[in-house]
C-alpha cells in the first residue's frame, strides 16, 4: 500500500488534562512512530477501536511505536477529570491520554467522527489517517511501514486479525442509527414535540417509526438528553423500535445517586441469553440496569439480528438518557479474509 505524502506536520498535544503519565511531547519523539487516537468514552465505535489499540501498543512498544489517546468528549460530563479518572482505569488503557475538553486538538488535527486515528512518521508529518470503525488491516500495514522507515530491518508481528466480526470487510446488516435524545438532534417520536429545557407529561402513541424514539410520562428535554421530571410514585418509559444485533444506552442517575432501570423487549423481561452486560435480574424477575455513573450501558445482546421494541422504563427522578447505539451483525458468507 502507499503511504500518504505529507507535508502537513502533526500538531504538537496540549490539553486540559493527562493520564497514565507526563505530557506527551511530539517534537520530543521524533523518531519514533506515533499513534493518535481521538476518542470518547461513551461512543461504541471508540469502545471497539479501543481493543486494537491497546493490542497494538502492546504488540509494537518494542518497536518504537506510541500511542496517545486524545479524548474529545461527546457530552459535557465527559470533560470532568474525576469522570474520565474511572473511564480510562474501567478500560484499562495503558498508554497516555488527554483530556481536549474545547476540541481544539480535534480541530487542529481536522478530526470529524470517533473514533479517528492518525499515523505519525518519525519526522513528525502525518502519513496516514482513518475515520470511523474498521480498516485496521490497511492501517497496521502502514504502521509497519513506518516502522521499517524507522530504520528497523527484522522480521514484524503478523497482521492481527478483527476482534469483531463487524470489523470485517463485507456486507453489512444495517442496524438501526444511534438515537440522541437532546432536542438539539430532534430524534423524538411523539406529535407534543420538545420543549426546550422544560417539562412535558408525554403519551404512549402506541405506533413506532424506526429511527425515532417515543416518550411516555413527564419528562424534561435538554440539550444533550432527556430527563425523567416526574415525582416518586410516577413512572417514565422511552420506547423504541429498532433493528440490530445489540443495544446500548448512555445514561447518567443525576443527583440521585442510583437509578433503577427496567428494560424489557417486545414487551417481556429479557431472558437469560439475550441480557446484555449491564443487566441484572430483579427478584420480581424484571431486567434491571442500576445507573450509577454517567457511561454506557450495554442493554440487549441478541442471539439474531432482528426487529423489535425496546421500553426502558424508570420511576426514579433525575435519570438522564443520552443516546441509544445499535450494533449490527455480518453476513458471514461475504467476509473477506485477509
Amino acid at each position: 500500500m502507499e503511504l500518504e505524502q505529507s507535508n502537513f506536520h502533526a500538531p504538537e498535544l496540549y490539553g486540559d488534562h493527562w493520564f497514565n503519565g507526563e505530557p506527551v511531547s511530539l517534537r520530543d519523539l521524533r523518531g519514533q512512530v506515533i499513534l493518535v487516537d481521538f476518542w470518547d468514552y461513551t461512543n461504541l465505535q471508540s469502545i471497539h477501536a479501543m481493543t486494537t489499540m491497546k493490542q497494538w501498543h502492546e504488540k509494537y512498544k518494542d518497536f518504537g511505536l506510541i500511542v496517545v489517546g486524545v479524548h474529545t468528549p461527546q457530552f459535557s460530563f465527559g470533560k470532568k477529570i474525576e469522570v474520565m479518572q474511572r473511564a480510562v482505569r474501567r478500560a484499562g488503557i495503558p498508554y497516555p491520554v488527554v483530556l481536549d475538553n474545547e476540541a481544539l486538538l480535534w480541530s487542529a488535527f481536522d478530526a470529524r467522527e470517533w473514533p479517528t486515528m492518525f499515523l505519525i512518521d518519525k519526522d513528525g508529518f502525518i502519513r496516514y489517517s482513518h475515520q470511523g470503525e474498521g480498516g485496521y488491516e490497511q492501517f497496521e500495514r502502514a504502521l509497519q511501514q513506518l516502522i521499517a522507515q524507522c530504520g528497523y530491518r527484522g522480521r514484524l508481528p503478523d497482521l492481527s486479525e478483527p476482534e469483531r466480526e463487524e470489523s470485517m470487510p463485507g456486507f453489512h446488516q444495517r442496524a438501526t442509527g444511534e438515537l440522541f435524545l437532546g432536542y438539539l438532534k430532534s430524534a423524538l417520536g411523539n406529535n407534543d414535540g420538545y420543549n426546550p429545557e422544560s417539562t412535558i407529561d408525554y403519551v404512549d402513541p402506541g405506533i413506532y417509526l424506526h429511527e425515532r424514539f417515543y416518550a411516555k410520562g413527564k419528562w424534561m428535554s435538554a440539550k444533550e438528553c432527556f430527563s425523567f421530571n416526574g415525582v416518586p410514585g410516577d413512572i417514565g418509559s422511552v420506547i423504541i423500535q429498532y433493528d440490530a444485533l445489540e443495544v446500548n444506552a448512555v445514561m447518567n442517575c443525576g443527583a440521585s445517586g442510583v437509578s433503577e432501570v427496567v428494560v424489557e423487549q417486545d414487551g417481556m423481561p429479557l431472558p437469560r441469553e439475550h441480557r446484555g452486560e449491564d443487566i441484572a435480574k430483579g427478584n420480581d424477575g424484571a431486567s434491571l440496569v442500576l445507573v450509577d455513573s454517567p457511561r454506557i450501558y450495554n442493554l440487549v445482546r441478541n442471539k439474531e439480528f432482528g426487529s423489535h421494541k425496546l421500553t426502558v422504563t424508570t420511576s426514579t427522578p433525575g435519570l438522564e438518557i443520552y443516546t441509544f447505539s445499535f450494533s449490527a451483525s455480518v453476513f458471514s458468507e461475504f467476509i473477506q479474509s485477509n
